[in-house]
């Protein structure tokens, strides 16, 4: 795949604690993920990740099951391993000496069932840990822990090494199961890197390919616009033009769903059929939450990266709001952090500057029109006022927006 040369402004990585870095020199930046670009002497490439479903049959069904046991079974062997090695010997087991024990493993004849599967699978799996116990020395992440069958979600990737990940008309060939038949709603551009299968709770499966794609291929105009948005929860958000985006608010307009469906798991006889049952119930009910509120993200963010060069946004401690108990469940609905997300990476694409303004700057506090600053805004409830200086009567959220914006503006002039 040939790589032209195009200009990008910077490179866009999200570290352990979730905050955006950027990178201008020419030092190798840390490992990228999928939807980040890579800087280096001459070319700019670009990875891509492509969702899809799959649709295995049985026997593939079967394959893909055990393989995601297997991987689970490798996982928390060489965990136990590693910890009890530390326990008893203080000795700790690098990645190297847990590929040599699996090796072993896969020849004592009580273990042999792990050949069946995917080998890259399996190897895959020890590197996972191998990065778990790096980010709780490096980042204090937290303690591996044990993967269990019954988590929500299961999944393990696979790397393409000599093409054994391909697409093949309306099929897709992974490496083992062969080629299983999937739902193709985009094209793919570039090579396929690798592949993560994954099964929900709901009992679907998804196909995850990481592609290396030319960045210029993904490289979109915008309309030049500017925007100010204060985000909210009655309104997702409202603009400095006063243009209000309805709250979806899934989870609230599906609770009495998911309650009814809770209860009935409740009464269900544990490993029953019945509760089995009733758990895929349950299950549908929070992926059609998901699904709506994922839905809702992508086609804002989308919109205003398309139509603006200068996005300005609150910097909120999401993180830190949750822990309001009164407002953690609304908070979350919400989503507020998912859809800063969003707009970082794609506002690369669409060549435009998301400036977020520092988060006690007084913007529902400060007329638009004078600049008076009004304290008595500091209650929520407070929804309209008039400046006591100049007279304007000003809408809490769009006098908001309005000083966003003109903040942001003064920040990227001065920077």
């Amino acid at each position: 795949m040939k790589l032209i040369k195009v200009i990008v402004p910077v490179i866009i990585q999200k570290n352990s604690r979730g905050i955006f870095k950027f990178y201008q020199s020419r030092r190798k930046p840390p490992p990228f993920r999928c939807g980040e670009c890579q800087k280096g002497s001459d070319d700019v490439e670009y990875m891509k990740g492509y969702k899809f479903r799959l649709y295995p049959n049985k026997a593939q069904a079967i394959l893909l099951n055990k393989t995601l046991g297997c991987c689970r079974f490798v996982f928390n062997h060489f965990l136990s391993v590693r910890r009890d090695s530390w326990e008893n010997d203080k000795k700790s087991v690098s990645y190297n000496e847990t590929s040599a024990l699996m090796t072993q493993l896969k020849s004592d004849e009580n273990h042999l069932w792990l050949k069946e599967v995917d080998s890259i699978a399996l190897q895959q799996s020890l590197r996972d840990l191998d990065v778990a116990y790096k980010n709780f020395f490096k980042y204090n992440r937290g303690y591996p822990n044990f993967k269990s069958r019954r988590n929500r979600r299961q999944s393990y990737r696979t790397q393409n090494s000599g093409k054994k990940i391909r697409v093949e008309g309306k099929r897709i060939k992974l490496p083992k199961v062969g080629l299983v038949r999937f739902e193709q709603s985009r094209e793919i551009k570039g090579r396929i890197l690798n592949a993560t299968v994954t099964k929900t709770a709901t009992d679907k499966y998804f196909v995850s390919l990481c592609v290396e794609e030319d960045i210029a291929d993904n490289l979109r105009q915008n309309d030049g616009g500017q925007i100010g948005l204060d985000v909210g929860l009655k309104e997702f958000c409202t603009d400095n033009r006063g243009n209000r985006v309805v709250n979806p608010k899934p989870l609230s307009r599906l609770s009495k769903k998911l309650t009814k469906a809770q209860r009935k798991l409740s009464r269900r006889k544990l490993d029953s059929h019945n509760r089995n049952r009733q758990r895929i119930i349950l299950a549908r009910v929070h992926e059609k939450i998901t699904n709506i509120r994922r839905d809702f993200l992508h086609k804002l963010t989308t919109k205003l990266c398309r139509e603006n060069q200068t996005i300005a946004v609150e910097s909120l401690n999401v993180q830190g709001m949750m822990k309001n108990h009164k407002l953690a469940r609304a908070i979350a609905d919400v989503s507020w952090g998912e859809f800063f997300r969003q707009l970082q990476y794609k506002a690369i694409l669409y060549g435009c500057d998301v400036i977020k303004v520092p988060t006690f700057y007084p913007s529902s506090q400060t007329c638009c029109n004078c600049g008076y600053k009004n304290s008595l805004t500091k209650d929520l409830s407070v929804r309209r006022w008039i400046c006591p200086v100049c007279g304007t009567v000003h809408d809490r959220d769009q006098n908001a927006a309005v000083n966003i914006l003109r903040k942001a503006l003064e920040m990227k002039s001065s920077a």
